[in-house]
């Protein structure tokens, strides 16, 4: 096989990832350590493709993108408001002190000053895609650390363009950019924010329900990514970032009825872009770098994390964080981020920097962020050890989940069967959501105030999202007959454990649903034919007692007695509307 041709490179990618995931996740190390350690295998192996890492790097922050899209569906706008003190006073402390240390540091080794302020400030910017990728996958997002470390990775996001700005100004031998004025960039950057904020408020929400009303699943993701990838572009053309756009588009997008199926159909393809993403950082680190000045370069990786691990300790506790929450944040965002790969990306581009120091700070970069997986694993099991609990004005966060978020009951269908079981779980104040795929029928709950959202309970993907293996449980009260059977096998295999209670039309398809895994399968026509039979009894002077013994004793061993009737009528034709 060509060693240049996409086909080998292709392959050789997929398959050092897939082993080193493989072997990461066997010994407990976690997915991301193993795709960053596949980049530097492939680096080490496969030269034909490390010629095209930046290239690669890229194309996968579309990941990023995609990341920070399903952490807005996840982060309702008050959220925003109840972490601002952490986001403007924590996160703005962290990047200047943290900036300004570093910047102390590196003045051993550059001649400028400029220089060594620049590259503080650039590796005091951690790593939003590790982090929420970290925290996403132990769902420790709203936890106090992880919405703590949330607000500071925002603010870093945010922090990037007026860093990228005042380049020139921090080093004067640097040329000049030529470019529009402060004030037609900030009319720029307003009209681009303004733009994202109204479509993803009411254009995208609109045009989803037109997909959804006519059923077109292929419209309604190509909607969803048009919207993350023009958010993304509108801010890139702002010169913010791209992640910024994607996050608040989730933002706009998390209070729709179609927020849960829109996270359903970005999941699968986040993920593929975030593992090819690790991958490319893994392979942006210099092993000839290291060869060449191993003990300088081990020195700076340490250098880093000490400085960021100490000072954003004691910022933490500074803002009232317990021990526990401030040595998680601290471990989490110890390293250095992807959007050091873009400001020293830049500051190359103008000549402020040379070669050397460009790929000494991109492989201090990397591997920072290939050694946060076990510093994380690290900061944890020191953390168990300490008082959990924050006090005093820590409590600016309200770590309880929206209701609808956090369910004890997912129901399948809300037509009329699921509406009533939804009204009475109401009325014991049991939380629950449900879905349902007919979108005028969504619409009509939602606007009365019901939990229902857009969504077909047999994609897989949306019972990732809907966080199934959580609830207590599952009622499946579709109609289809063939759909409530899938989606039981589907819920059965990724929840062995879950309570699922089905609807069916009879008996037929009453065994159809315990075949595949339902707990309870109630067929509507029998019971409806029982109850009819117990109003006949009490109708004719049988008391309600003996009513109910007889009705009980008809549905002992999985309706033994109406089953034996049942058998000996003769056979006739039927129709589904007799019911």
């Amino acid at each position: 096989m060509d060693p240049k041709s996409f086909v080998y490179s292709a392959t050789l990618l997929l398959v050092v990832s897939a082993i080193a995931v493989a072997l990461f996740r066997h010994f407990g190390l976690g997915s991301i350590l193993g795709l960053l350690v596949a980049g530097i295998l492939i680096n080490a192996i496969g030269p034909s493709i490390t010629s095209h890492v930046e290239d690669l790097r890229h194309f996968t922050e579309l990941g990023v993108v995609l990341l920070l899209f399903v952490i807005g569906l996840e982060m309702y706008p008050r959220r925003l408001w109840e972490m601002r003190r952490a986001l403007f006073g924590l996160g703005t402390l962290q990047i200047l002190t943290a900036g300004l240390a570093l910047a102390f540091y590196f003045r051993l080794f550059v001649d400028d000053w400029p220089i060594a302020i620049l590259i503080g400030l650039s590796l005091a910017l951690s790593s939003t895609a590790l982090v929420l990728q970290l925290l996403h996958d132990q769902g420790e997002i709203a936890t106090h650390h992880g919405q703590t470390s949330f607000a500071v990775l925002l603010m870093q996001d945010l922090a990037v363009v007026p860093m990228i700005a005042l380049m020139p100004v921090l080093v004067e031998h640097g040329p000049l950019p030529s470019g529009p004025s402060f004030w037609e960039q900030l009319g720029v950057i307003g009209l681009m924010l303004g733009l994202v904020l109204l479509c993803g408020r009411y254009l995208v929400p609109y045009v989803l329900d037109l997909m959804a009303r006519k059923h077109n699943q292929e419209a309604f993701f190509l909607v969803v990514m048009s919207s993350v990838f023009i958010a993304a572009w509108a801010m890139d053309m702002a010169g913010m970032s791209m992640a910024l756009g994607a996050f608040l588009m989730g933002i706009m997008l998390s209070g729709s009825r179609y927020s849960v199926q829109i996270g359903a159909s970005v999941e699968p393809h986040k993920g593929l872009l975030m593992s090819l993403f690790f991958v490319a950082v893994g392979m942006s680190v210099d092993l000839t770098v290291l060869a060449d000045h191993p003990w300088l370069f081990t020195q700076h990786v340490l250098a880093l994390l000490a400085i960021k691990l100490i000072l954003l300790y004691l910022l933490c506790l500074g803002f009232g964080k317990s021990q526990a929450t401030a040595l998680r944040v601290a471990f989490l965002l110890s390293q250095a981020g992807e959007f050091g790969f873009v400001l020293f990306g830049a500051a190359k581009a103008l000549q402020i920097i040379d070669d050397r120091v460009f790929l000494m700070a991109v492989s201090v970069i990397s591997l920072s962020m290939l050694l946060t997986p076990l510093l994380v694993k690290l900061g944890n099991l020191l953390a168990s050890r300490l008082p959990q609990n924050d006090v005093g004005v820590q409590d600016e966060f309200k770590y309880q989940a929206d209701p609808a978020s956090s369910p004890r009951v997912i129901i399948s269908g809300y037509g009329r069967v699921g509406h009533t079981i939804g009204a009475i779980l109401s009325t014991y104040g049991i939380r629950y959501i449900a879905f349902d795929a007919n979108a005028e029928l969504v619409a009509s709950w939602r606007n009365d105030g019901y939990p229902v959202y857009f969504g077909n309970i047999c994609d897989p993907h949306l019972l990732d999202v809907a966080d199934v293996e959580r609830a207590e449980l599952v009622v499946i009260t579709i109609d289809d007959a063939q759909a409530a059977v899938n989606a039981t096998a589907l819920i059965r295999a990724r929840t062995p454990n879950a309570k699922i209670i089905a609807r069916a039309r009879d008996l037929t398809i009453c065994d159809a649903l315990y075949r595949a895994g339902a707990s309870k399968a109630l067929p509507e026509a029998v019971e409806a034919s029982l109850r009819l039979a117990a109003e006949t009894l009490n109708g004719l002077g049988i008391s309600e007692q003996q009513t109910a013994t007889t009705l009980s004793g008809a549905r002992d061993e999985d309706y033994a007695l109406v089953r034996s009737e049942l058998s000996v009528l003769p056979v006739t034709r039927s129709s589904n509307k007799s019911d």
